[in-house]
């Protein structure tokens, strides 16, 4: 997106690579209904029945700003079952410390590259 590219491991033994595509699309898409919304990319997902969590970047727009941080959805933790087809559910409003008062590693990019990012693949 934008300048920015990461690369990651991810199972697919739960999800091929055309749901993650699916879903990356839904949960980018998603940033659109608000100026200020949640929504996370799954990155490695096994089956949820069986798990312990799913490793997703999740994504906090705050107006033209949309913030990334890498996540483990602890499923052991959620007060409702986890939902792969609207994982962002399962996310918790954005922190910028841990409990011990540390910084949480964070990037930010913007509405427009999300926007030309989802165009260049005709996502959106």
């Amino acid at each position: 997106m934008g300048d920015f590219a990461e690369t990651f491991r991810t199972d697919l033994t739960f999800w091929g690579p055309g749901q993650y595509e699916r879903s990356w699309a839904r949960a980018l898409l998603r940033l659109e209904e608000a100026d200020v919304t949640t929504s996370c990319l799954v990155s490695s997902i096994t089956d949820p029945k069986t798990a312990n969590f799913v490793f997703c970047l999740t994504l906090y727009r705050v107006r033209d700003d949309i913030f990334v941080q890498n996540s483990l959805i602890l499923l052991g933790e959620l007060d409702d079952d986890f939902d792969p087809e609207n994982p962002w559910l399962s996310i918790g409003s954005r922190e910028v410390a841990d409990e011990d008062g540390n910084r949480i590693s964070e990037w930010c990019t913007d509405i427009t590259a999300v926007r030309e990012f989802c165009a260049m693949l005709r996502w959106g």
